[in-house]
């Protein structure tokens, strides 16, 4: 399985998610990407999984029909997207 890791996903968690591969947005020279953009390009390159801690994503964009599956994690005490 292709995970992608949107900023602000911890990156300590990738160990555990071994065997799959897991990259990050920043890896990949996408952290510029606004969100709608990031999401077709995840798609477009294979992703299966985006793993993002943005807590507004599905309020702002259309996931409908997504070829991916998204994952919302919200930790308890780390700054999400919408608090900073």
């Amino acid at each position: 399985m292709l995970i992608l890791f949107d900023q602000g996903t911890p990156i300590g968690i990738r160990t555990i998610l071994q065997p799959h591969t897991v990259r990050t947005a920043a890896e990949l020279g996408w952290s510029t990407l606004l969100n709608g953009e990031l999401l077709r390009v995840a798609e477009e390159t294979g992703f299966d999984v985006l793993l993002t801690t943005d807590t507004n994503l599905q309020f702002q964009q259309n996931l409908e029909g997504r070829k991916l599956a998204i994952i919302e994690m919200r930790i308890h005490g780390y700054p999400h997207r919408a608090s900073m």
